[in-house]
This record gives structure tokens, sequence and C-alpha cells, in this order.
């Protein structure tokens, strides 16, 4: 099955030499070894290539000794791996962690309930992400019964305003705090469709709000197709995005309906779980 790229759209690059905000002094009470230990973890995940000592401690303006002795670290601990001469990546170790966030995560249990209850398979495989500053995360997926659908991993990010579970998510999360995300900071370019400035998310935005689902059309991936969903708590926040995605090749009437039919559904559900509910379209 052909994985959904977490790469695929162009996200703007750090200037060369730039300080990560973590890796200074610490604020009071932090223990500088363990911020840049973190820095360093941080950076390797957002990068997603292997990364040598030179350019991890120009990255994280550490001197390289330090980061060396970083590595060696969290290498000996199964938090690092060495990727031949390449350099570093994320370890193994980092697992639990991932599946112990997801299993302490109300809305990912909900998720799994809800198709474990109903003892059949999606069509399209399924997704749950929550917003992760600008970014989303999936934190739960159920692969879908049709062979050759796209292929989904837990943990994988994406960024929000292009993924559908995002833009639901965002659509709903209020101006002012889309604003906050990503105002000032250039957006990610999208592989295809999808919007290229603030102005012209917010519109996308209100768009949404109006259908009472979001749509992404070749933003992550061309050739792709998304639908999305919100979910909200008792409280009438949105705290995850439930989406499908279907190559464009077989996005006929039909399977558009049904599509759309299940994420909104799903999302209904998982509202109804956390005792809140969808707000109707245009709301």
């Amino acid at each position: 099955m052909p994985a959904i790229d977490a790469r695929s759209p162009s996200r703007p690059s750090a200037p060369a030499g730039a300080r990560r905000p973590e890796a200074g002094r610490g604020a009071a009470g932090l223990v500088p070894a363990v911020t840049r230990a973190m820095a360093l973890l941080d950076l390797l995940a957002e990068e997603r290539v292997p990364m040598g000592l030179s350019r991890l401690a120009g990255s994280l303006q550490l001197p390289k000794s330090s980061v060396h002795a970083l590595c060696n670290t969290l290498l000996a601990l199964g938090y690092l791996r060495r990727q031949g001469d390449a350099g570093f990546t994320i370890g193994p170790r980092v697992m639990p962690l991932a599946d112990a966030f997801v299993s302490g995560t109300d809305v990912a249990q909900a998720f799994n309930a809800v198709w474990d209850e109903a003892g059949s398979l999606p069509e399209e495989t399924v997704i749950l992400s929550v917003l992760n500053g600008g970014d989303v995360v999936y934190v739960a997926a159920r692969h879908g019964s049709r062979p050759l659908g796209l292929a989904f991993r837990v943990g994988m990010r994406l960024p929000a305003h292009l993924a559908a579970s995002g833009r639901a998510m965002l659509a709903w999360l209020g101006t002012p705090a889309v604003c906050g995300l990503f105002d000032g900071t250039p957006l990610a370019q999208p592989a295809r469709g999808g919007p290229l400035t603030l102005e012209a998310l917010l519109e996308e935005l209100a768009a949404t709000r109006a259908r009472g689902y979001s749509l992404d059309d070749e933003g992550v991936r061309e050739g792709v197709h998304c639908f999305g969903a919100p979910v909200f708590d008792a409280a009438g926040a949105v705290v995850a995005g439930v989406g499908v995605c279907l190559q464009k090749a077989v996005l006929d009437a039909g399977m558009r309906a049904r599509q759309l039919d299940t994420v909104l559904r799903v999302a209904a559900q998982l509202s109804q779980r956390l005792g809140g509910r969808v707000p109707p379209a245009g709301r």
C-alpha cells in the first residue's frame, strides 16, 4: 500500500545556524542537559532525515563536543540510532513513549472503541489526529478493507493547514487562535492545491464551517483527496479531527458520498462519547 509521505509538503526551513530556543539557557527550574537532549530529539523529529554531528551542532548552536556527548548518551539508551555515515536518526525507544501517550488519550480510546464495537473495517482508512502547534499528529488509525488503499502511521505529523483533519480543527478553533499559530510564519507550501497565505487559509476555514466538513484536494500529496470533520468535547472545544484520504482515481460520486458520510458519522459518534456535539454547518 502506498504510504502518505509526511514530507510531501515543503516546509519553510530555518535559516542556517538559527538558534533553537530549546537549546539556549533554560528557564528557571529546567535542567540544561535535559533541555538540550530534548531539543536534539525535536530537531531530528522535525527534519526526518539523518543528521551528522556538525549539522546538529550548527542547528542547535551548541559545541560539537556537547552534541557528541548527547548523541552518545541517547544512542546508548536507544533514543537515537546511527544510520551508517549519514548521521543519527530517532531510535526505537521513543515508540513506547508514543504508545503511552496514545493509550492515555481519551479521544484515541474512544476512536478505537467505535471501530471495535462496530466489528467491521471501514472501506478506506480512517484516521484520528490532534493539533500540536501548527501541525497535526496522527494518534489513531483504522485501516480500510479496500486493497491498495493509502496507509498511515500513528505518530506521523503533517502541516495542520494542509491536512483535512487539521483544517477541520482549525476551522472551529477560532480566528484569533489560528492567527496566533500562523501569523508571521510562512505557511508550508502544498503539493498542488491549498492555501498559500494566512488570508487564504482563513477564507478556507470559513468555507469549512459553512460546509460542516473540510476538504484537502491534493494539498498534502498529488492525486490524493481527503475529507475531515471536527470532534468536540463536553466543553464545546474542538479536540481532534477525523479524516479519510483516497486516491482521486477512484473518487466517483458514490465513493465521495460514502466516505464523507463515514467521516461525519465517526466525528459525531466520538463527540457524543466525549460529551460534546458537532455544531450545525455554518456555525
